[in-house]
């Protein structure tokens, strides 16, 4: 039941992530959501991603923005990141999911997805059927629609937590 909720697998941040062993199990593409997965929510960009996405270039992977933000909050970001974007995404569906992947030319079986929410960010990827993996949120304030959605992700998340510990 929960099993379209769960990650592929979760990581503390999306700047821990060992990208280079991705690029060698295949992967070439990676799918970003924004808002406190690469940076603070309505916040500019920081030096940080930019040398996180340059570090990806260097590697040889191709990257998305994929973002439910309007275009105005993702080109930017997008742009400084020297990266495609999908604006207006409707996560979870895999609408945008798929538009990033051809945006990208890459396949479902080649991309990675990295996002911080389970309801929209996770689900969606899963959806799309690809490689999810989930980051805890940057920022530790909020607003008050995310909050709600981060109390029912820890049911989730506990659920999650205990299956992946009983697989090891």
């Amino acid at each position: 039941m929960y099993q379209s909720l769960f990650p592929s697998e979760d990581y503390d941040s999306a700047y821990d992530i060992d990208f280079y062993g991705y690029y060698q199990k295949g992967y070439r593409g990676i799918l970003f959501d924004v808002d406190n997965t690469l940076v603070e929510h309505d916040q500019p960009v920081t030096i940080r991603a930019i040398e996180l996405f340059e570090q990806l270039k260097e590697i040889g992977f191709k990257t998305c923005i994929i973002s439910n933000n309007k275009e105005y909050r993702v080109k930017p970001l997008a742009d400084a990141l020297e990266s495609d974007y999908v604006y207006n995404a409707g996560k979870p569906s895999p609408k945008g999911y798929i538009e990033g992947i051809n945006r990208m030319g890459t396949t479902k079986n080649n991309t990675l997805f990295v996002g911080d929410q389970i309801f929209t960010d996770i689900l969606g990827a899963n959806k799309a059927g690809i490689h999810s993996i989930l980051v805890k949120p940057i920022a530790k304030h909020e607003e008050i629609q995310i909050i709600l959605k981060r109390r029912l992700e820890y049911f989730i998340l506990k659920k999650y937590g205990k299956l992946k510990h009983t697989s090891i």
